[in-house]
């Protein structure tokens, strides 16, 4: 599996569940079918910059520090604002136009996101075509971020 892929499961998991130690997090991701070892969640701890944060218990559980999201969704922002030139959605499907060298870097910024609605973004000089994970993921996922970038 891909280090992006698999640190997008373990921000999901960090969403839902109250991990305590990255043993916790190895056997979630083992029960989940993918094989990693606590080395590996151990750089990824480190990379993905995340946080003990005590809970009302007095314990203290990973998080993802807010202001990664904030940065990268600033960054989308202003790339999105500067280099968006049209957009539509087809079912699952949603293809963004942008300024040429722009793709590469908007898809990376929607990658790290890891937005709900978006199972796979692929991108290419002028174009990022993002795969929702249904019809409806697909004008969700359009719609936020023309949102984002006041186009709405």
């Amino acid at each position: 599996m891909r280090k992006i892929d698999r640190q997008r499961i373990i921000r999901r998991i960090l969403q839902e569940n109250d991990i305590y130690r990255q043993e916790d997090l190895v056997a979630i991701l083992q029960a989940k079918g993918i094989e990693v070892t606590q080395a590996t969640i151990s750089r990824d701890v480190k990379d993905m910059q995340l946080l003990k944060v005590p809970t009302p218990n007095g314990e203290y559980r990973y998080s993802v520090p807010p202001s990664v999201k904030t940065s990268t969704e600033k960054k989308l922002n202003r790339i999105l604002k500067e280099a968006y030139v049209s957009s539509d959605f087809l079912r699952d499907m949603c293809v963004f136009k942008v300024l040429p060298g722009n793709g590469p870097v908007i898809t990376s910024l929607i990658t790290q996101m890891a937005y709900d609605e978006v199972f796979a973004a692929i991108g290419d000089d002028d174009t990022v075509m993002l795969f929702a994970k249904s019809d409806e993921d697909a004008q969700k996922i359009h719609h936020k971020l023309l949102d984002m970038i006041g186009e709405e």
